[in-house]
């Protein structure tokens, strides 16, 4: 039996390929060219499967929300639910951080990414959160996590202890932060989310007796 001269595609297999070269790349180096060009085939052959680079893109946008778990949301347990939503999807972007902007532009006409929203929104509304308040804790997670996965902050700092010690006593330890960089992000991401729930469990205390007392 003959092989064939070309490699089978798929959208799964373009949509994969796409994301290993937005990784190893960039988003602003992606092209339709350079993919064919990873995958060993013609431009042409890929519109076949998807109809421009848009598309392409979407389907690396949903790949990246549909690893996210929003398992949390069950039996009312909206703080169990934002915990471990945050993190997941936090872990989803920080795995491809060049891909973060596509995520970060927003659902757009994303199926999998409007069913994450649709899980999250539900699950908040569920415990009793009015729609108002569940956008906007859908929002303020969003921009936690987007920020985190996508601009380190331990990092930037400079390694050398003589950058601090004259001009600027009060970072005299700042050179450190570089090799501890994994770990301060991540406590750092840790309390941000804890100081996000605990004012929003707060809120939700007065919401729930402000409700109570209308009914009264």
């Amino acid at each position: 039996m003959v092989r064939p001269t070309t490699p089978l595609l798929s959208r799964e297999r373009i949509r994969d390929a796409a994301l290993q070269l937005i990784d190893d790349q960039g988003l602003a180096q992606f092209s339709m060219r350079g993919l064919a060009r990873a995958l060993g085939v013609q431009a042409p052959s890929l519109y076949s499967h998807y109809a421009n680079r848009d598309e392409v893109l979407d389907a690396v946008a949903n790949l990246l929300t549909r690893q996210v778990d929003t398992s949390g949301f069950v039996d009312g347990r909206w703080r169990r639910g934002v915990e471990t939503w945050a993190r997941s999807y936090r872990a989803s972007l920080a795995a491809h951080p060049n891909a973060v902007p596509l995520v970060a532009s927003g659902a757009g006409r994303r199926e999998d990414f409007l069913a994450m929203s649709e899980r999250v929104h539900a699950g908040l509304l569920s415990a009793g959160w009015p729609a108002r308040y569940a956008t906007e804790i859908a929002g303020s997670v969003k921009y936690l996590v987007v920020g985190a996965a996508s601009t380190p902050f331990a990092s930037g700092f400079a390694d050398d202890a003589t950058v601090y010690l004259e001009r600027y006593p009060a970072l005299a330890q700042a050179h450190r932060l570089p090799e501890l960089a994994e770990e301060i992000d991540a406590e750092s991401f840790e309390l941000g989310l804890a100081c996000l729930l605990d004012g929003l469990a707060a809120r939700y205390v007065d919401l729930v007796g402000d409700l109570n007392r209308e009914r009264a």
